[in-house]
Formats: C-alpha cells, structure tokens, sequence
C-alpha cells in the first residue's frame, strides 16, 4: 500500500483519482492549490505524486521544479489538459517521472503508478542512496552524476536512464522497457529516442560503459 499525493484543483477529477487508488489499496491525500501541494510532497509523507499542471497560485511546472531543488526524489506523475510537445518536454526535462494528458483513461494512469512506485522502491533500495558501476557514481539525493573526482553534467532524463542501467548493471535491457521505465509514455515504436540518449550517455560516461546487445537491447558494464 503506497501514500499518493493528488494535487489537483477539479474536485470531480480528484475525487476520481482518489476513489480509483483506494480501490487499488493505497491512501490518497488530495491538495487544491500549488502552494499546499508542494508543502504535503515536501514533508516526506507520499510515496508519489499524481500533479496537474492548471493550479491556483503556483502552477504543476513550478511546483515540481521547486521539489527537485530541493533534491526531492518523489515520482511525480503529471496529468493535466496541457498535450503540447513543448509542455511534456518542459515536464518530463524539469524531472517529472511521466505524464499524462486529459482525459484519460484510469486503467492506464494506474499501470504507471505501480510501474513509478515500482522503479521508486528499487532505487530506494539502494546503499547510502547511491548507485556505483562501471567507474560511475550516481548520488541519488542529489541527484549528481560523478566519475572519479569529475562531476558529469546530466540532464533529468539522462539521469533517469543511468538511473535504470545502473539499477539493472550487468543486464540486458531492450528498448522497449527503456522506453517504458524512462520515459513512461507511448513513444511510436520506430522511435530512436532510446538509442540518441544511450549515445549522450556514452560521450560523458565512455562508450565501454553501455554495451549494445544486438537484437536485444544494451547492457551497462559492472
């Protein structure tokens, strides 16, 4: 059973929410305005965060991009009327976890909440809240990625790809549960969204980090 967090200013689309993960098992606490949303994530209290973006005060965007300076790791699932390219790269690149447009259908917001609860408590699991492989060191409090005595510059997404190599170091992961780990939303399946940030990793990283698997997938060295 997991904390959500609604953060969501339509009482009938919350009431919806909340009435469908209690159903599922989990406790629900439903937030109206920003402000109030960001206080309840910021208490340590959830264990994810389902976010509109349309807020009264502050809105979605400056909500979560308030929590990841704080180093807040808490999965955020963005669902909101907003369907633009440019306001799902604003949201998945300012570290939203995935996002959903409205309307939508319940059945697949929660396939990814339990998939984002899933990945959140194997990164939980973690030692000392950081992960090591391949020379590489994620702090995944701080969110910084580091070689050696060298800081390496990360985007949101490049981390969370790193992120999930390093969870599964040794592995053969497909592009298929990249896509679904990572970017958590349907991507056309001819997309080479997967294979342009495994190459972004490689330039900072090196490219002995992240093995290609032919016709699987990719592995990350140990």
């Amino acid at each position: 059973m997991a904390r959500i967090l609604i953060v969501e200013d339509e009482a009938r689309i919350a009431s919806f929410v909340a009435k469908g993960l209690r159903a599922d098992g989990h406790t629900t606490t439903v937030a109206t305005t920003g402000e109030d949303g960001l206080d309840h994530a910021l208490s340590g209290d959830f264990d994810l965060m389902v976010l509109d973006v349309g807020l009264p005060g502050i809105d979605g965007f400056e909500v979560l991009d308030r929590l990841r300076n704080q180093a807040s790791r808490l999965p955020v699932i963005i669902l909101t009327a907003r369907d633009s390219v440019a306001d799902t790269v604003t949201a998945l690149e300012g570290g939203a976890d995935d996002y959903m447009p409205k309307p939508f259908r319940f059945a697949e917001l929660l396939a990814r909440v339990r998939l984002r609860l899933r990945t959140a408590g194997s990164a939980a699991q973690a030692a000392d809240d950081a992960l090591k492989a391949a020379g590489v060191h994620l702090d995944l409090r701080t969110r910084r990625a580091s070689m050696g005595n060298r800081e390496v510059d990360l985007s949101a997404r490049e981390f969370a790809l790193a992120e999930i190599f390093m969870l599964n170091a040794g592995q053969v992961l497909s592009r298929e549960q990249l896509l679904d780990q990572v970017w958590g939303f349907d991507f056309d399946p001819g997309s080479n969204v997967v294979d342009v940030y495994v190459g972004y990793l490689r330039k900072k990283f090196g490219a002995e980090t992240i093995v290609t698997v032919r016709g699987m997938g990719y592995r990350f060295a140990t």
